[in-house]
């Protein structure tokens, strides 16, 4: 694979297809962009305002894989990174990054590829691509933005299959803005990845598009990241054992920005005490159990959504005790007395939440 370098700007064709670009924009000024974790009106932590949207078109973008045009009124801004919640006709809760133009405010577009319950999945993923055809009706929350695009001269991209969703508008709006950038796309084959077509045009004119299918050329050679400069961003979102070797490929001290698939695991480590203070009762949670299962034995009737910690539903208090925080949705500040029960686990003994 070919080693990275910074690039100031293309000459020649390259200048051309952004100047393209550009003149084809409808959308305001990208940049500045939020922060990481910048809690911004419209997307940053987003709206959990329930809205009902339409399945307005069904594509196949890749082998295993569905996109949808979500169609509905009154839809929040959004900017590369951000995910929805579809609330599935079952009531199941899951979490798709927006892969579609920010500049349309009457869509979100999302995909998600088939998991079977042998691959980890929960059902979500086959009830996507079973009952939600053209025409049907759902509920969307969000959306929020815990992997935001923050402006950079250059930047490299890492995605791993159907992680490549949010970073594709990413891709967009950094062709847009000028900046430098390269993408490694890797996946099973070049039949299962989606956009493969659309992301190799848009990278044609400089190069900037290496595509590792594992059935062509196996594993991505991630050799180039130790050259990085400060300056270049890398952004991964893929498999855990994709974005573990992406951290382990960088300079010491450089951290990539990652979008995980799914929170930390919500069992292992040791049992431990819970108890609800205004309720006073003591629950026991089981090592291999998570928080909520255990609370929901004395209290029937708490609200839980995702168990993914992303949503927020199961949100608690907490009034004493060391939390071992394992979701992907609280800011450092909210965790300092807050934790979602679905995924987070006590770091000692004994937990107090305020329930």
């Amino acid at each position: 694979m070919p080693r990275f370098t910074t690039v100031a700007l293309v000459a020649g064709a390259a200048l051309l297809v952004r100047r393209a670009v550009r003149s084809r924009m409808t959308t305001a000024p990208l940049w500045p962009m939020p922060a990481l974790d910048e809690p911004v009106s419209g997307y940053g932590r987003g709206s959990t305002v329930p809205r009902k949207v339409r399945v307005a078109s069904r594509t196949t973008p890749a082998e295993g894989v569905v996109e949808l045009r979500l169609e509905g009124r009154g839809l929040p801004a959004w900017q590369p990174g951000a995910h929805i919640d579809l609330v599935l006709p079952s009531g199941l809760v899951r979490q798709y990054s927006l892969c579609g133009d920010p500049a349309d405010p009457t869509a979100y577009t999302v995909a998600t590829r088939l998991i079977g319950a042998g691959q980890g999945g929960r059902g979500g993923s086959r009830e996507v691509h079973e009952q939600l055809h053209e025409g049907v009706e759902i509920e969307i929350r969000g959306p929020r933005n815990r992997f935001p695009l923050a402006e950079a001269p250059a930047y490299v991209f890492v995605a791993g299959g159907i992680g490549v969703t949010p970073v594709l508008p990413m891709l967009r709006a950094a062709e847009a803005a000028g900046a430098d950038w390269r993408l490694v796309y890797c996946g099973r084959s070049r039949a299962t990845m989606p956009y493969l077509a659309e992301i190799e045009a848009l990278g044609r004119a400089a190069d900037r598009v290496t595509v590792v299918a594992e059935d062509e050329s196996g594993h991505p050679d991630l050799g180039f990241l130790a050259d990085v400069p400060a300056e270049t961003l890398v952004y991964c979102c893929g498999p855990d054992g994709l974005m573990d070797a992406v951290a382990a490929a960088l300079p010491t001290g450089r951290t990539p920005r990652l979008e995980r698939f799914s929170a930390a695991a919500t069992t292992g480590g040791t049992a431990f005490e819970v108890e609800l203070r205004r309720s006073g009762r003591t629950v026991r949670v089981a090592a291999d159990q998570s928080v909520l299962a255990a609370v929901r034995e004395e209290v029937p009737g708490l609200m839980y959504s995702c168990r993914q910690g992303f949503c927020g539903t199961c949100r608690q208090r907490v009034l004493e005790g060391e939390v071992d925080h394992r979701d992907e949705l609280l800011t450092e500040a909210e965790r300092s007395d807050s934790m979602l029960i679905c995924v987070s686990r006590c770091a000692g003994k004994r937990l107090v939440l305020d329930l």
